[in-house]
């Protein structure tokens, strides 16, 4: 018998956005493309697949349908908020990929307003700090689990 995996809401998150090509949909829309046939040209996607992605993305409130056209009916996907709150988490997922993966020859880089390369940081609401791995502590709060896994002495 498989035992539980650990309540997570990472799990939950890649449940809905883990999905090959749901988060290079939201890389596409951050970027300011919107219309089904660039998505699928500038991803790659399959047209069935991007379909589905879209659907599921559309369904769990993270993309919203826009009509820009009634004859034909033709639909845009843009991000509603819950959608723009997963742009810190693309700009984390690039900022790795361009240190371990594209050191050399980083494909985009992004500017902030003010001209300068972004260097995406995760830092304390409450200080400022930046949340690094020696900087953080879990408070596991799901009953019968520890920061190790079950708690055997409940099990």
């Amino acid at each position: 018998m498989k035992a539980a995996a650990r309540p997570c809401s990472i799990a939950d998150t890649l449940a809905l956005v883990g999905e090959k090509y749901a988060l290079l949909v939201l890389r596409e829309v951050s970027l300011g493309v919107h219309r089904f046939d660039r998505i699928a040209r500038n991803t790659g996607a399959p047209r069935d697949v991007l379909t589905a992605r879209l659907n599921r993305l559309v369904e769990a409130g993270v993309l919203e349908k826009v009509a820009y056209s009634e004859r034909p009916p033709r639909y845009e996907y843009r991000a509603t908020p819950a959608g723009q709150e997963l742009q810190p988490v693309l700009l984390t997922l690039m900022a790795w990929g361009d240190r371990h993966l594209n050191a050399d020859d980083r494909p985009v880089v992004l500017e902030h307003r003010c001209g300068a390369p972004l260097s995406a940081v995760v830092v304390c609401a409450h200080c400022g700090g930046e949340a690094d791995r020696a900087s953080l502590s879990a408070d596991v709060r799901t009953p019968g689990w520890t920061t190790t896994g079950p708690d055997t002495d409940t099990a």
